[in-house]
């Protein structure tokens, strides 16, 4: 291993934030929340927050295309029945809804929306007029949010519980940022620390090896084909001048080499895994300057009563904050635990104007989390501050079998190895489509399939075959309709309204930070896409009118699901 709704209109998905689409795009949902508040202050006289009103879809379509919650939101208010409610809200949403071919009514007060053909046809010309652009809203509009993945220590290579860690929390970002969120995304490096003094000494081990004097590797060291490289190289560079060199110095070199080679071989790896940063911080950075900002930071809780004396030690009073016990933040032989610095790292967020911190965490990291989150709460922020995703344990599988090793090199299977094999789509793919509050095993000969039994080719196939209708040459050239009034079959309405309620997901998934949830939206789609294309034709030469309305939909199904893939970091090929 590796690192309560109503069954009759209860919610599959929903979002109560304003704005959930944005740019030009049909706002069905934000059209039918501004008929509501408005129906609200002529029958009632109030008027609501809209961000306490959800807009929802229904689990079963036959309810209708979409709900909306106010009149549960008014009873305790009115003290009435919000099912009363409801009905006195009917006639006015009608009025100010006319894109609506029904307004109905379910116990215990859900307002049932269906729309009518031709509004729901206009999605199509919306999404072929925004292209890459469909699916941006503005759900997070104004808020600045820095998240921290992988942040694994430059030790060594990324293997598959980081890949898992990687693939989240880049898509957590590319969810953010398609949201309107002012995102940061940071990799904490871990180069302060005790794993990179073994690294250090295991390379000074090494290079004594190479010009055949004695240097015992310590017993935490490090025995990776890596460390004896790098101590080649440096062995080359410079000669034997550190054999005899002042044993700080030669120490304080040797870790600076070895971060930095282990670093630059991570940032390659995961540029090929189509993971990014915009900010490398160094844990190092808090010890510089004569340590001023760890002292600053433990001046802070001194002055606000948050720390005492014990036993020679520093302790943080933690349990006053949730903890089940205090926290030693300097130890007696004068070291910093590693809490220490993380809380200062912590507060430099901050003060860097992100007022939404996420962290994505191992699985081993749960006490660590309660700790964090109380330092926070005692040195005054806001107790939501800081979002904490821990990432379960990966087991890696084939044939029914653990896989603990790679072939080649008989170590764990490393992030690049993993692309190498079962490639980039697929393992990218493999990690996002299961909450990373799971466990998972991760099927590899399957993740090798070339058929539809693999999901992540099931939904690129989709992808080529639209894109493969629209080149045809016995088809005419694609033309936007003015109507898609032909366009009545009932996967087609689907269709329609599964591109019209991309947005949506996109800002929920994005808010709740769950980018399974469009793993699980691509294959509903595509699912739909596949049935449809196989009951009906759309080349139909003896009625081009039916054949480009077809068209249209077919270019709106492709921008969509290019689109989706996108955010989950899976290419679209236009042939496969």
């Amino acid at each position: 291993m590796f690192g309560a709704s109503s069954d009759r209109s209860g919610p599959a998905r929903a979002f109560s934030d304003k704005n959930i689409h944005g740019g030009t795009s049909m706002n069905v949902d934000s059209s039918i929340l501004s008929a509501a508040l408005k129906a609200v202050k002529t029958v009632y006289g109030l008027d609501l927050d809209p961000a306490v009103v959800a807009v929802e879809v229904p689990r079963d379509p036959k309810f209708g295309d979409y709900s909306v919650t106010v009149a549960m939101r008014l009873a305790k208010q009115l003290h009435k029945n919000p099912f009363d409610i409801a009905n006195a809200l009917v006639p006015e949403i009608e009025k100010e809804f006319p894109e609506a071919e029904s307004v109905t009514v379910v116990r215990p007060g859900f307002i049932n929306f269906k729309i009518r053909k031709d509004s729901l046809a206009t999605v199509i010309n919306t999404v072929i007029e925004e292209g890459d652009a469909w699916g941006r809203n503005d759900s997070g509009k104004g808020r600045r949010v820095l998240v921290e993945y992988v942040s694994a220590n430059p030790t060594g290579d990324l293997h598959c519980g980081h890949a898992r860690n990687a693939a989240w929390g880049d898509c957590i970002t590319r969810l953010m940022k398609e949201s309107g969120y002012d995102v940061l995304r940071e990799y904490y490096i871990n180069d302060a620390g005790h794993q990179i003094v073994m690294l250090g000494e295991s390379l000074i081990s090494r290079y004594f090896e190479h010009f055949g004097k004695e240097y015992p590797l310590p017993e935490e060291g490090y025995h990776a084909e890596d460390v004896r490289h790098i101590a080649d190289e440096i062995a080359e560079e410079d000669g034997d001048k550190w054999l005899n060199a002042d044993p700080e110095e030669r120490l304080t070199y040797f870790k600076k080499k070895g971060t930095d080679y282990e670093l630059e071989k991570i940032k390659k790896d995961l540029a090929l895994y189509r993971v990014e940063f915009d900010s490398w911080m160094h844990e190092t950075f808090f010890y510089e300057n004569d340590s001023r900002r760890i002292k600053d930071c433990l001046q802070k809780m001194k002055d606000m009563g948050l720390t005492y004396e014990k036993d020679g030690a520093l302790w943080f009073k933690s349990t006053e904050y949730g903890d089940d016990k205090d926290r030693v933040l300097r130890k007696s032989d004068g070291t910093l635990a590693y809490l220490t610095p993380d809380i200062a790292n912590h507060l430099y967020k901050v003060e860097r104007g992100y007022t939404k911190l996420v962290d994505l965490w191992g699985a081993d990291h749960h006490s660590y989390v309660t700790r964090m989150q109380c330092a926070l709460k005692a040195l005054g922020l806001p107790e939501d501050t800081l979002s904490v995703d821990l990432i379960q344990m990966v087991r890696m599988v084939e044939d029914g079998k653990e896989v603990k090793m790679s072939k080649r090199t008989g170590n764990a299977i490393t992030i690049r190895e993993l692309c190498e094999d079962v490639g980039v789509d697929a393992a990218r793919w493999f990690f996002v489509s299961k909450d990373v509050a799971t466990h998972m095993d991760f099927d590899m000969k399957l993740a090798r399939t070339k058929d539809n039994n693999n999901p992540v080719y099931y939904a690129q196939y989709a992808y080529s075959r639209m894109c493969s209708i629209l080149s045809r040459e016995d088809l005419p050239a694609f033309k936007v309709c003015e109507s898609y009034d032909r366009l009545a079959d009932d996967k087609e309405l689907t269709l329609m309204r599964m591109i019209a309620d991309f947005p949506r997901n996109v800002a929920e998934a994005a808010a709740n930070r769950k980018p399974n949830k469009i793993t699980e939206y691509i294959i509903s789609f595509v699912k739909i896409y596949h049935s449809w294309y196989n009951s009906s034709r759309v080349n139909n030469p003896d009625d081009p009118d039916l054949t480009l309305q077809r068209m249209g939909l077919t270019k709106a199904c492709a921008i969509t699901l290019k689109n989706a893939l996108n955010l989950v970091g899976v290419s679209a090929p236009e042939r496969m």
